[in-house]
């Protein structure tokens, strides 16, 4: 029982280009230009077919310059505090300036984590069982009782 997603294989290639990403910047710190260029790839698929990325990816992209924000490589990361306890991080892009400021609530949860946001599995209705027939109420209500039952009570 395997659930059907719609357009899998582009989901496959956002998945390799965001990969061959990360490993371009890993092997190379100074080849930037390349990383860019499959982070900007799949922005670009992503938007022509109207795909859904995961937060958590999108939170490691730059959306000025489509670089790949790796804190001490390509970004730089500071924590901040305003008045009270009110906790975030400053995200920066070394190549555009670009920043983006991401809550440290740990008490805060995404909605693609609440259960209610996740995708249930629908049985298949069959048809009822044989022995049993649907019987309108007085009340308009449909009920259904089996045939035996409804033998005996006419």
């Amino acid at each position: 029982m395997s659930v059907q997603i719609k357009d899998k294989d582009a989901y496959q290639r956002l998945n390799y280009l965001y990969q061959a990403a990360h490993c371009v910047l890993s092997q190379n710190p100074e080849n930037v230009e390349l990383a860019r260029f499959y982070c900007f790839t799949q922005r670009t698929i992503a938007k022509r077919l109207v795909l859904r990325q995961d937060p958590s990816v999108k939170r490691t992209l730059c959306k000025k310059c489509s670089s790949l924000l790796i804190p001490g490589v390509t970004a730089t990361a500071r924590q901040r505090r305003k008045k009270g306890k009110t906790r975030f991080t400053v995200v920066s892009c070394l190549s555009c300036g670009q920043s983006k400021t991401l809550l440290n609530n740990p008490d805060y949860c995404l909605w693609v984590d609440h259960p209610e946001a996740q995708m249930q599995q629908h049985k298949p209705q069959g048809p009822p069982p044989k022995n049993q027939t649907k019987h309108e109420e007085p009340d308009g209500s449909v009920s259904s009782k089996s045939s035996a039952a409804s033998g005996a009570a006419t």
